[in-house]
Parts: structure tokens; sequence; C-alpha cells
């Protein structure tokens, strides 16, 4: 993490770089590639490979890593939510997937927890289903203290029920294991939306091992691996459908010659045509990055990885000293989780509003990039995971200026 990289390419094509302190968002073309992720993808572009071959040795691996029993490399986790819905929706009954995403008299209907909707569930909706709302949120209301609780899901499946959406966040409710056993004892599969759930390394293993049949992860944000790239994890022939949807298919049946590790062909009445999932296809290159990415990222001590993101933080704390508009605060809570740095802005001193101060960032010079999500409440946030070695100076040092300029 934090390696300089070969900016030239983007010298002449005429596009200014950025400082990237918003983190890993793909508004801001997410994080740097390590040499040895970007080294591996050079390489996957000198040779050509049979797809479903690569996509089985890759749910091998994450397999491996997940503890699920198959796994693909998705363009985002995003995407593995179109493919892991369209899955439950279609199994492995080719004509299905070749209805998608027209779901008249097949299973249309997805249930959700009402405090977990949000704009990320378009992708699900693709697949040509219906979100199935349960709950009443209180708790954020602030009227009360209750949330969606288990039993109101198992009340909303039906026969049209293809499967349970659950979005992964450390504040979600119900608990995944509650909500998995509304599902199956109705019989009805839940797919997790994870897709910023690492770290911890953990959270790799913990969904599947609480139950979950299909779990979307992104490969660009914690993982380092190529920004439009993902994870789908979870039972076999729900990935194996996904898959199924997302290949290129122009291939006669019998010819087809697919990997065992994940393609049960003898349970095939033939192959679909080009599936719902076909916009979202993947290439070698990203394959290969995300394998290694995903391997590094396994491997590398949650330890360092965090000081290595603290240092970043420290840099920008350190420039920020000369700035008497600011409260400085680092925000940490251990090696398992993601630090910030919060600069609580006196707007009224400023004469300026913690936003005014991002988009005043933002339209500089070099132009940084902060974290506005907590600019109504006065602060400016900078996250590390994009910071590379100096760059949380430079950002502190544009910030200190732009105060004292307005003082």
């Amino acid at each position: 993490m934090g390696e300089k990289v070969d900016v030239s390419i983007f010298e002449e094509l005429g596009i200014p770089t950025i400082i990237n302190a918003k983190g890993t968002s793909t508004r801001v073309s997410g994080g740097i590639l390590s040499a040895e992720v970007a080294e591996a993808m050079r390489a996957a572009t000198q040779a050509c490979v049979d797809m479903p071959t690569l996509q089985g040795r890759a749910s091998e691996i994450i397999a491996e890593v997940t503890g699920a029993e198959a796994g693909i490399v998705t363009s985002g986790a995003a995407a593995g939510l179109l493919l892991g819905t369209a899955a439950c929706i279609a199994g492995l009954d080719p004509s299905l997937m070749n209805r998608l995403p027209d779901t008249g008299g097949m299973k249309d209907e997805v249930v959700v927890v009402r405090s977990q909707r949000n704009f990320y569930d378009h992708a699900v909706r693709q697949a040509g289903v219906r979100l199935v709302e349960v709950g009443i949120a209180d708790r954020f209301a602030g009227s009360g203290v209750r949330d969606a609780e288990a039993w109101e899901i198992a009340d909303a499946i039906t026969a049209r029920t293809a499967c349970v959406l659950y979005v992964a966040t450390p504040h979600s409710e119900p608990a995944l294991p509650e909500v998995v056993a509304a599902a199956h004892g109705k019989g009805v599969p839940v797919l997790v939306d994870a897709a910023a759930q690492l770290p911890p390394v953990g959270n790799l293993r913990r969904f599947i091992a609480e139950g979950a049949d299909l779990v979307a992860f992104s490969g660009g944000k914690a993982i380092l691996g190529p920004q439009a790239s993902g994870i789908l994890a979870g039972r076999r022939d729900l990935v194996q459908s996904a898959a199924l949807q997302m290949l290129d298919q122009d291939i006669w049946f019998r010819q087809w010659n697919p990997p065992a590790t994940l393609f049960d062909k003898h349970r095939l009445k033939g192959l679909p045509q080009h599936g719902i999932g076909r916009p979202c296809k993947v290439g070698k290159e990203q394959v290969v990055g995300l394998l290694v990415a995903l391997r590094r990222f396994v491997a590398l001590d949650p330890a360092k990885r965090h000081a290595d993101w603290i240092s970043r933080l420290v840099e920008v704390r350190e420039a920020l000293r000369p700035a008497n508009l600011l409260q400085v605060s680092l925000v940490d809570n251990g090696p398992d989780t993601v630090p910030l740095l919060e600069a609580r802005l006196d707007e009224r001193a400023a004469g300026m509003s913690a936003l005014e101060a991002v988009i005043a960032l933002q339209d500089g010079a070099p132009s940084v990039h902060a974290d506005p999500s907590g600019a109504k409440q006065g602060l400016i946030r900078f996250n590390p995971m994009a910071l590379q070695a100096g760059e949380g100076r430079i950002a502190g040092e544009r910030l200190a200026a732009l105060l004292a300029s307005r003082a």
C-alpha cells in the first residue's frame, strides 16, 4: 500500500490526477494497485485462456479463502448482487435464465428489511424482481428502539419469494443468523451484500459461516484488487447459475467442456443464451488481478496494514497543526477497522461551511478529494486507504492554507 505509481499515462492523456483522501470509492477511481497485482494483470494480457476454466480455478481459490462451496470473480459487488439474484430466480434452468428480466410466472419478489434499503439494491431489481420491505426502523427515526424482526421476514416470504436480501453493516438488524433461520425455514436462500465489509479479514468467512447462501464483496476496496472487480461466493449450485448467466455462451453444448470444480454439466439440459449478466463480464486481467490481490490481502498482517493507514493520517494531522480553526481527532477503533482523521471546522469563525471547504480543496491545485460524509456536522474527514506517501502532508497543507486565507 502507498506505493508511488507512474502517472505519465494520465499526463499523456491530459487528465489531471488527484489526491484521494475520500477512500476507495469508484467516483474517485478507487485505490492504488500494488506492483505485484499490476504486474500480474499485465502478464495476464500476454496469453489467452478458456474463461470457464479460469473462473473454475478462481472458484477453488475463493472457496479456500471464504469457506464457501464455490465462488466467481465478478465485475464488482453490484454485479454480484445482480448475478446472485438471477441465480436465486432461475436456478439451473436455462429456459428461465433466457427469460430474465421477464419474471412472469417465476419467483419475482425479494424480501428486504426496510432500514437496509439503499440505491445499490437497484442491482437486485435489475433482475426483474420487486422488493418487499419489512419492518419499521424506529431506532433510526428517533421514535423508539426497534427495527425489523425475524418473524416479520418469515411472514413476508411467499411462493413468489426468490431470496432474502441482507445488507451487512455493523448496525444491521436482525442479526444474520436470525434472518438465515427465518429464510431457510421457508426454503428460501439469503443473499448478503457485504461490499464494504472488509476489513476485518475474518468477514470473508463470517457470512458464509453464519449461513448465507450467497455473499457479494467488492474487490476494489480493502482487497485492493482492480476497481471493476468483485467476488460472489456461496452455494455451488447458485454460483454455477450466476456464472452461466455471465459467461459468453456462444458454443455448442457438446463442445462445452467446463471445469467440474464449478460446473455440473450433467445437471443441465443445455446452455442458456447470453444471460442477463452478460454486460457484467469480467476479463482475464481482472480475474487474475483480483485473485492475486485476494491472496495478498489475506496474507498481510492486519496490524501492518493498519499501521500504514495510521501513518498516512498522521501526515495529515501534522500538516494541520497551524490551522487554528480546526479541532482535529484521529478516529481509531483498532486493527480490524479503517481509521479516519476528522477535522471539525469552526464554520462561523472561518466564514465557510465544511462542505464549502471540501469543494475548495477539490477545485484547487492539486485537487484534494476529502470525505464529505460528515460535512453537515461540520466535519471534514480524511480516509487513508488511497493516500500515497507524502500526499497526506499535501492534503493537510492545502486545508491549512485555505483556512489561513479565510482568517
